[in-house]
């Protein structure tokens, strides 16, 4: 029987799964035989929670979160997300995704690139420019809706990008390191931007990162994976409560918690070198 867990934004226990994977692996045909980027790897994730994944490079996280968005099959296990195959739900717009770089078109302004995934499933015009204007105010960027992306900020383009992600009000955010090509000062504030605005809309975010303390600070879990062929080694829960603020950075729980999942990576590295 599955875990209860709380989730943040005062809505209780969800007893919905997001997503549910199950002996799901991925193995890539080269030249120079198959290569296994992911094993065995069991995860669930509730409705409403936030779970980050951190590994080493090339364990298959990036490989992982696109399994869950249907933009890659998984060779072995089975995959749904709320309760319907990963194909499936794609078309149905149950999730929405962002990628390290925000991806925007550069002649489109900030209201059109927002209003893409609407046009393209053809949502009426009143719909799309209500919308729009709804996403724009909930990451910051009221004022620069007829902006373009060069005329932004690094961290301006990727609130850009996650208001498009939100677009179609998916149940599921999938966001693969969003903020890592920015500075320390910027991605810090996204983070609590974005804390903030998965408590909003009440989505399940899945988060791939390589730094122990963003996956700390955002997430309600913290899924270790080990080295190739990933799979799922130690699961963090964090207990941080719901606000995620700058005096949080500071608290004896969140380093005790951040001291966690640095053990735990260690543990798989430690694991890995005694099977040599």
């Amino acid at each position: 029987m599955a875990q209860e867990l709380p989730q943040r934004g005062g809505h209780g226990v969800s007893t919905e799964w997001a997503v549910q994977a199950t002996g799901v692996g991925k193995v890539f045909p080269t030249a120079a035989g198959e290569v296994v980027a992911l094993t065995g790897v069991e995860l669930e994730v509730r409705a409403g929670e936030f779970v980050s994944l951190i590994g080493p490079s090339g364990c298959g996280k990036s490989t992982l979160l696109r399994l869950i968005a249907d933009l890659d099959d998984a060779t072995t296990g089975e995959l749904s997300i709320f309760g319907k195959p990963a194909r499936r739900a794609r078309i149905d717009q149950d999730y929405g995704i962002a990628f390290q770089q925000a991806g925007l078109l550069p002649w489109r302004t900030v209201a059109d690139n927002i209003a893409l995934p609407l046009e393209l499933h053809k949502a009426p015009k009143a719909q799309r420019t209500a919308r729009v204007a709804e996403l724009a105010e909930l990451v910051g960027l009221g004022d620069f809706t007829d902006r373009y992306p060069d005329q932004l900020s690094g961290g301006m383009q990727q609130r850009v990008a996650i208001a498009r992600a939100l677009a179609a009000s998916p149940r599921l955010l999938l966001m693969d390191e969003p903020f890592g090509a920015l500075d320390e000062m910027t991605r810090e504030y996204l983070q609590g931007e974005l804390t903030r605005i998965a408590a909003e809309t009440g989505a399940a975010v899945v988060f791939v990162t390589h730094s122990i303390p963003e996956a700390v600070f955002l997430s309600d879990r913290v899924v270790v994976m080990s080295p190739r062929p990933g799979r799922i080694t130690a699961v963090v829960e964090t207990g941080l409560g719901e606000v995620r603020d700058e005096s949080l950075r500071e608290s004896a729980a969140y380093f005790e918690k951040v001291t966690a999942v640095r053990e735990a990576l260690h543990g798989t590295k430690v694991e890995r070198a005694n099977e040599r």
